[in-house]
């Protein structure tokens, strides 16, 4: 898996990125952001369909990011039905983030591993200060790791029974 560095050690992996229709002017944008800093991403949505729907964009990232371990990017219209499909994923802890503290805490706390956007409510400048803010912020295990778990299970159980 391809890695770089960045601030003192720390790695981060490939970054996947989706949108459907209502989310992929803000992707556009958050491209470009990502190039600026030298984060390399794939964008599994490259073309604007007005037809393209959440769910599809949120599946083939939540599968990327278990498959290949990375980080993932969602953004519809208000990223609601994106962390819904996206958190339907076993294993998918994807968060709806608005601002830098809750990017911050997505990531301490919950250990997200996808940030999902709102194409309509989020602006470009800020979309990138919740980015960063989200790709740096390192998972405080102690306390959490033990909710993650009963997340795990919670996800086990109602997998078998679908």
């Amino acid at each position: 898996m391809t890695t770089f560095k960045y601030n003192k050690n720390k790695e981060i992996t490939m970054i996947h990125i989706g949108s459907d229709h209502a989310g992929y002017k803000l992707k556009e944008e958050i491209k470009k952001y990502l190039t600026e800093k030298n984060y390399e991403f794939e964008d599994l949505t490259p073309k604007f369909n007005e037809k393209d729907d959440y769910p599809d964009a949120a599946q083939k990232v939540a599968e990327q990011v278990l498959n290949k371990k990375s980080k993932g990017i969602l953004i519809c219209g208000t990223g609601i039905g994106m962390s819904i499909a996206a958190n339907k994923v076993p294993g998918i802890r994807a968060a709806l983030c608005s601002s830098k503290k809750a990017a911050e805490l997505a990531k301490k706390h919950n250990n997200s591993n996808i940030l999902v956007l709102s194409g309509w409510l989020d602006k470009a400048d800020n979309v990138e200060e919740i980015i960063e803010t989200w790709l740096k912020t390192e998972y405080e295990r102690q306390r959490h790791e033990k909710r993650l778990e009963k997340i795990r299970v919670i996800e086990q159980k109602f997998s078998k029974n679908i």
